[in-house]
C-alpha cells in the first residue's frame, strides 16, 4: 500500500488567459508562485514531476531542496495547433468545432489524440507505482489532464474523464494497492 498525492502545477500566464498550454514550457506566474507558497505540502519520501517547468518550479517551492524524479510520460496533452491559444482565438477554426463537437475526443490536429494522451499517462503511472517500496508515499506534481487520465483509469471511485478536473494548485490524496487508487479526498480546498 502507497499514499500517493496527486498535485496540479501552480498556475501560469496561460492558464490564467485560458489558453490551451500542453506542450509550451512556461514557467509559472507571480501569482502561481505566491499561492503554492503558501501551502503546507503533504509529508512524501518521492517527488515525481512532470519534466514541464511548471511543474519542477511547482515542486520546488512545495517541497524545496528535495530531489525531482523526472516522468517524462506525465507531460501534458499536446494540443497541436490549439496549443498556446484560447478557446476565443479558436472559435472561428473549423477543426476547433469539429473537436468541440466530437465531445473532445477527436485528436487535436497535428497533435496527440486524447485516448493516446489518456493511456500513456496511465502507463506512466502504474510503472511509477511499481517502482515504489512497500509503504513508501509520493507526491506527484503534474498536469490536470495527467490527473485526470489516472484517476479516470485507477480511481476504485468511477468518475469520467472530465469529472476529475483539477485547478490549479490543487490535487488529491489517494491509496494505491492492488493496482487500484482509493482516493481518499482534495489537498487544500
Amino acid at each position: 500500500m502507497n499514499k500517493i498525492y496527486l498535485i496540479r502545477h501552480g498556475k501560469t500566464a496561460g492558464n490564467e488567459q485560458k489558453r490551451y498550454i500542453g506542450r509550451t514550457d512556461e514557467p509559472l506566474c507571480a501569482s502561481g508562485r505566491e499561492s503554492l507558497a503558501l501551502r503546507v505540502a503533504p509529508q512524501a519520501d518521492i517527488v515525481a514531476v512532470s519534466p514541464l517547468l511548471r511543474c519542477r518550479e511547482s515542486a520546488q517551492i512545495l517541497y524545496p531542496g528535495r530531489e525531482q524524479f523526472v516522468v517524462r510520460d506525465f507531460r501534458e496533452c499536446d494540443f497541436g495547433d490549439f496549443e498556446n491559444k484560447n478557446y476565443i482565438e479558436l472559435s472561428s477554426n473549423p477543426d476547433y468545432q469539429a473537436w468541440v463537437d466530437s465531445g473532445g475526443e477527436m485528436a487535436f490536429p497535428h497533435g496527440e489524440s486524447p485516448k493516446e494522451f489518456r493511456a500513456r499517462c496511465a502507463a506512466a503511472f502504474a510503472r511509477f507505482c511499481s517502482s515504489l517500496k512497500e509503504g513508501e508515499s509520493a507526491a506527484l506534481i503534474v498536469h490536470s489532464g495527467t490527473i485526470m487520465s489516472v484517476l479516470e483509469t485507477y480511481a476504485a471511485q468511477k468518475r469520467s474523464f472530465y469529472d476529475w478536473h483539477t485547478e490549479n494548485g490543487q490535487g488529491y490524496s489517494a491509496v494505491w494497492e492492488n493496482e487500484c487508487l482509493q482516493v481518499e479526498g482534495k489537498i487544500w480546498r
